[in-house]
């Protein structure tokens, strides 16, 4: 008799970035519109539009987008998986082995757990999304009571307090304290 399956997460536990699809959204009028204007240039040349041209264009704008694209990160409790274009990763968080926020660049998080799984999440999505943030470091939290975070545990405390002061500050220029 086989073991039962584990239930579904009920989605109310997963937290996604609430920001991806506006982000998704500007990437793609972005590149769109380069689209629209480079086949309107290459249109108004004296040879017109040609398919070697067309397909030179189409290239630049979906190399455009695979640029602009950002990746999708979500976070269930002991989970965050970060959705690239083409690549998925995912990391157990309540069972993180190593935590990097390198000081000279401030602008990712690296995540490494115990099955050797890494990834890596943009402080921006941290920033504009507090809940995610939260869970990423409660989970934390558990791997260093449970004795598996052995490396980062510094960067880990410095991004929380940059975190907290940022939502912050961001709280009190939108209520007009500032």
């Amino acid at each position: 008799m086989q073991p039962p399956l584990p239930s579904p997460r009920p989605a109310a536990d997963v937290l996604h970035d609430a920001g991806w699809p506006g982000e998704a959204r500007a990437a793609l009028l972005c590149s769109g519109l380069l689209l629209g204007v480079a086949l309107v240039v290459d249109a108004g040349t004296p040879h017109g539009l040609t398919l070697p041209g067309a397909l030179g264009c189409i290239t630049l704008c979906v190399v455009l987008l695979v640029i602009l694209l950002p990746a999708r990160v979500s976070a269930a409790p002991g989970i965050l998986t970060v959705r690239g274009l083409w690549v998925t990763r995912t990391v157990c968080t309540d069972r993180l082995v190593a935590v990097a926020w390198p000081a000279d660049t401030a602008g990712r998080l690296a995540l490494r757990d115990e099955d050797g799984a890494r990834a890596e999440v943009d402080l921006r999505v941290l920033l504009a999304n507090p809940a995610l943030w939260l869970r990423i470091e409660a989970d934390a939290r558990t791997s260093r009571t449970h004795g598996t975070l052995h490396h980062g545990t510094a960067d880990l405390t410095r991004l929380a307090l940059h975190v907290h002061s940022e939502t912050a500050r961001t709280v009190l220029r939108v209520s007009g304290l500032d």
